[in-house]
Parts: C-alpha cells; structure tokens; sequence
C-alpha cells in the first residue's frame, strides 16, 4: 500500500455483531490470546483464529501495534500543521512527508490542497529544524499553519463500532 495513497479496495466488508465484538477487544488488548478471546466471545479457539484471519484478509483489521507513550521515550512537543501546497506538487509533497519519521498521521483535507499532519518531536528545537530544514523547503509549499498540542484529553485508537 502506498503510504499516501488510500488503498484501492475500499468496498465495505459485511461483519457481524460477533466480529464486531472480536475488534472491541483486540482493539483493547491486541495480545490478548485467541483462548481468553474465545471465552470472552463464547466460541471455540478455532473459530475465533478463523474470524481474525478473516478479518486480516479482508483489511479489516490492518495492523497490530503497540501503542507508544511520547513522553515515556523523550518526545515533548506534539504538534498539528495544516499545510497548503499548490495542487500540481500535492501527492509529491505527500509523498515526501509520509516517509518523514516525526510524522505520525497526514491526511488529504477538503479545500484547495490541503494537507493535514500531526507530528512527533523531541523538543521545540527539534520541531524547528523539521519545519526549516524540511517542511519550508518543500517545493509548492504555500502556507503552514502549526497548533502545538497543551493538554491531551482523548486520543482514540482504533475505530467506534
């Protein structure tokens, strides 16, 4: 899959209320064992293995991750940036920032070439260099818009069901 790029199977998958049940808990515990997955769904181990591989196959579920605390690893400064970039140099820049390690999430926003991207830094110093030394040389960048992050209140992994 190409990082900025959404994937080309888009279709919806059908899933029921029991697979709708298996992703509540994997998204709570994804090293939960398929033995205490099967208790907590009432079925066999088998057939609980078989429902997530399913959902594996199908892009369901896309990943497993941990899920890192910043500040836990020297990360102090969490910013959001909405970027404009002239259209012709859109997916370049894209492209180039997807592969960038501070950045966490980019997205495609509506409005005349609009970037969304939330970033990771060190400190302000760090956020700088990036913003100088990569962002501001970007060629087609026509704006930046930076918001640094003061109090998380909720952070959601994973998707509602």
């Amino acid at each position: 899959m190409h990082p900025s790029k959404p994937s080309g199977d888009t279709q919806p998958v059908d899933i029921d209320d029991i697979d709708r049940r298996i992703i509540a808990i994997l998204n709570q515990n994804g090293r939960i064992s398929y033995t205490d997955l099967a208790k907590d769904i009432g079925l066999s181990r088998v057939a609980v293995q078989a429902r997530v591989n399913t959902l594996i196959e199908n892009g369901t579920i896309e990943r497993f991750a941990a899920v890192i605390n910043p500040a836990k690893i020297g990360i102090s400064v969490s910013a959001f940036f909405n970027v404009e970039v002239e259209p012709k140099h859109l997916h370049e820049t894209a492209d180039k920032l997807a592969e960038e390690p501070v950045v966490t999430s980019l997205y495609h926003m509506t409005g005349p070439s609009k970037l969304h991207m939330h970033g990771l830094f060190r400190d302000n110093q760090e956020m700088e260099t990036f913003l100088k030394d990569k962002l501001y040389t970007m060629p087609g960048i026509m704006s930046v818009d930076c918001q640094v992050l003061i109090t998380r209140y909720k952070s959601r992994m994973g998707m509602r069901l």
